[in-house]
């Protein structure tokens, strides 16, 4: 059983940075794959970025690369989100996610611990 709690987000101006951190209970975190999902309104949730629980591999999607870096401290049982160069369109509630997977699963279904959520706004 997994639990997480994300935090960092809030209202920025584009081209500003966000760090959004996710602290995750439980003594196995470090062998869960982990990942960051957004929904806009009106839009179905999408996925961002992901880390494996072991080689460190990450996986984008094509809007953020570049830009966002996801991260892991498995002695802080914590993924981290750094977010530069925002923009507009990265405004959503951004989600952490847990799945018990070798790899970096893209997909919603694949995750099986979800967090609350974090608001992040961009303003232009």
């Amino acid at each position: 059983q997994v639990q997480l709690v994300e935090s960092g987000g809030g209202l920025v101006q584009a081209g500003d940075s966000l760090r959004l951190s996710c602290a995750a209970s439980g003594r196995t975190f470090s062998r869960y794959a982990m990942a960051w999902f957004r929904q806009a309104p009106g839009t179905e949730r999408e996925f961002v970025a992901g880390i494996s629980w072991i080689g460190g591999r990450t996986s984008y999607t094509d809007s953020v690369k570049g830009r966002f870096t996801i991260s892991r401290d498995n002695a802080k049982n914590t993924v981290y989100l750094q977010m530069n160069n925002l923009k507009p369109e990265d405004t959503a509630v951004y989600h952490c996610a847990a799945a018990q997977s070798v790899g970096v699963p893209t997909r919603e279904y694949e995750y099986g611990y979800w967090g609350q959520g974090t608001q992040v706004t961009v303003s232009s």
